[in-house]
């Protein structure tokens, strides 16, 4: 697997004014590739040299000795040049290189046996691997110039936020952290968008919980069925009601609100199975494939269940999902009258 300095330690490189002859970004995480190039433009530039420094070229279209050629001549006006080059053939595994074009990538590698000292070239590559076997790939890899941004897991966004936040001057904690993720999932461009609009509410210094989290950030649909069942184990009919008609409201099918339905009631038994095994709710998150902040909702809800009533409401979930889906009763009215029902039928 290609592995070269960490994005940390280049980032601290840049902002201290040393820059590298060329920098290979790559990997799934595209915000903070966009965060990366910019924060590489930004200490090459003032806000006014911008224009004239950076030159930009996508392997697509144009030939990669374009590039190069373009890396050696001087900048005009400017004291250094960045060439950024985009690019999903030359250096991505799985790509063709060429493609359409033919792309002569010894040029390029002539050039960077002795680049240019007022030149650095940006190559942003739309693969999450590189192709090793490549001479050009493995030229810049003992030059330390790649470097990797896979997609953060859960830990790691969970500081990520935290510090986004405190970066702004403002606190943040861990249970909203949580509850942000499992609204807004892992999509860092959103959820840098939804930090910055808790920060501007928060104001400098502020802090950020759950109700300032719950209140300006929208609930998952996931998130509403989940409170639907939590009503059901509660036998409040009347708020169930309110919240399904409010997940129509958001033209939700009724039948892949069934379906959540009963994904809740298997994930809230398959929660009481490993708990029996003394699984913690980390353990029970990777092993359910969800958000550790949703398992450790989802058991404390279980315990309003046992084990046979959860079966019981599962069993009825399905029954009713085949009635919709064949037409034997009104999707709609079907599922209000089977919430009605849970609260007749006072199931112990």
């Amino acid at each position: 697997m290609a592995k070269g300095m960490e994005a940390r330690e280049a980032l601290k490189e840049i902002k201290s004014g040393k820059f590298r002859p060329a920098y290979v970004v790559y990997g799934k995480d595209r915000y903070r590739i966009g965060q990366f190039t910019d924060a590489l433009a930004n200490a090459m530039f003032k806000p006014d040299e911008r224009e004239l420094g950076i030159v930009k070229f996508d392997t697509a279209e144009t030939p990669l000795e374009e590039a190069t050629l373009e890396a050696e001549t001087l900048p005009f006006f400017v004291e250094r040049k960045l060439v950024i080059v985009r690019d999903s053939v030359v250096f991505a595994a799985g790509g063709k290189e060429g493609g359409k074009l033919e792309h002569k990538t010894d040029r390029l590698q002539q050039y960077l046996d002795i680049p240019s000292e007022t030149t650095v070239l940006l190559f942003i590559v739309d693969a999450e691997k590189l192709d090793e076997r490549r001479k050009l790939v493995k030229l810049l890899k003992e030059r330390d110039a790649l470097l990797a941004f896979p997609e953060l897991d859960a830990a790691e966004l969970k500081r990520w936020v935290v510090k986004h936040a405190e970066g702004q001057n403002r606190t943040m904690t861990a249970e909203a952290a949580d509850l942000l993720l499992s609204r807004v999932g892992a999509h860092m461009q959103q959820l840098a968008i939804e930090v910055d609009k808790l920060c501007l509410h928060a104001g400098p210094g502020g802090s950020i919980g759950v109700e300032e989290t719950e209140m300006l950030t929208a609930s998952t649909v996931e998130e509403d069925v989940f409170a639907l069942v939590d009503a059901i184990a509660e036998l409040k009919v009347d708020r169930a009601l309110r919240l399904y008609r409010a997940l129509l409201i958001r033209r939700e099918e009724p039948i892949k609100i069934a379906a959540l339905i009963a994904r809740q009631l298997r994930i809230m038994l398959q929660i009481k199975e490993l708990e029996q095994h003394r699984y913690s709710p980390q353990q029970m998150a990777g092993q359910l494939g969800l958000h550790p902040y949703a398992v450790k909702l989802a058991a404390e809800k279980c315990r309003k269940f046992d084990v046979r009533r959860l079966g019981r409401l599962l069993s009825s979930i399905a029954e009713l999902d085949y009635r919709m889906k064949t037409g034997a009763v009104d999707k709609s009215l079907g599922l209000e009258l089977y919430l009605l029902s849970l609260g007749q039928k006072r199931e112990a």
